[in-house]
């Protein structure tokens, strides 16, 4: 590990999605361009799911065709199904990712199925994405707490990682789905899944919730972490996590980093402005 940190953009995605008023495409498009102009390297645009269930993202294949694609910038989307993933091919997406979760209650109201029964709906997923030599990320929500079930064991956060790796996913981003995780839950989630996964194919993605987003930052670098997840503008929230409040804003991750002597190829003046252009996508007009 050195001293350079990725940074993955979930601002266009997670930070948009559980927004009430629909937000035009052409913002959408915008909003991806600005990011996509700050030296980020990896922009997760949007997800191919069902309208019923998440409206903000109807038009994905609408975004991915009218974005300005940077050469060296990743643009991946979200694709829980096959549909998903078919859709997301259609639209020159450069990578997909599949969700998953570490708590069973969180599993049944998030995708309607267990744990097992998710990862069995994965496998044609990561299948055809290996025929097709489509890198696959994955992430584990409720990676400290569930919002249903409380306290999730973490052997059971390490037992779904070491699944994800070994059905082809390249990297497992880990979600701290409520923001109620503190560092010393953090190295004791980390003690466990470093048991069975290797610190450079995994992630960790704070929400802020109770403002100690950064101190956990801070324990996954302790831990050799070096790839965090962020929402330009501290977007964010999830509709089946009720209080969860947004993600650590990119702006504030990449201040920190810097502050500390830590590369992340981007620029912080172009991000801060981003995150206020995201951050009027929420006003009402």
């Amino acid at each position: 590990m050195d001293d350079h940190v990725l940074i993955w953009e979930m601002g266009p995605r997670d930070g948009l999605q559980n927004e009430a008023a629909q937000i035009p495409t052409e913002q959408k498009v915008a909003l991806v361009n600005k990011l996509s102009a700050t030296g980020l390297r990896r922009i997760e645009v949007t997800s191919f799911v069902s309208p019923r269930w998440v409206p903000q993202m109807a038009d994905a294949a609408q975004v991915f065709a009218a974005i300005n694609r940077r050469p060296g910038v990743v643009y991946s989307a979200l694709t829980p199904n096959m549909q998903g993933f078919e859709a997301a091919l259609s639209s020159g997406v450069g990578e997909v990712a599949i969700f998953a979760s570490a708590s069973e209650a969180f599993s049944s109201k998030n995708i309607n199925c267990s744990i097992t029964e998710s990862m069995a709906r994965f496998q044609p997923v990561l299948g055809r994405a290996h025929d097709m030599r489509m890198p696959v990320r994955a992430y584990v929500s409720c990676a400290i707490d569930c919002p249903y079930d409380g306290p999730v064991v973490p052997a059971n956060v390490a037992k779904v990682t070491r699944q994800l790796l070994d059905m082809g996913c390249y990297e497992v981003s880990l979600a701290d789905t409520i923001g109620s995780g503190q560092p010393d839950r953090v190295h004791s989630m980390l003690d466990a899944v470093l048991d069975v996964a290797e610190a450079r194919t995994l992630a960790l993605h704070f929400h802020d919730t109770q403002g100690r987003a950064i101190d956990n930052v801070a324990a996954g670098l302790e831990r050799g972490i070096r790839i965090f997840d962020a929402a330009v503008g501290g977007l964010g929230g999830c509709p089946y996590a009720p209080g969860a409040k947004g993600n650590v804003a990119t702006e504030t991750v990449v201040d920190w980093l810097h502050s500390h002597g830590l590369s992340t190829g981007t620029d912080l003046d172009l991000l801060r402005e981003a995150g206020r252009f995201a951050n009027d996508l929420r006003k009402p007009t």
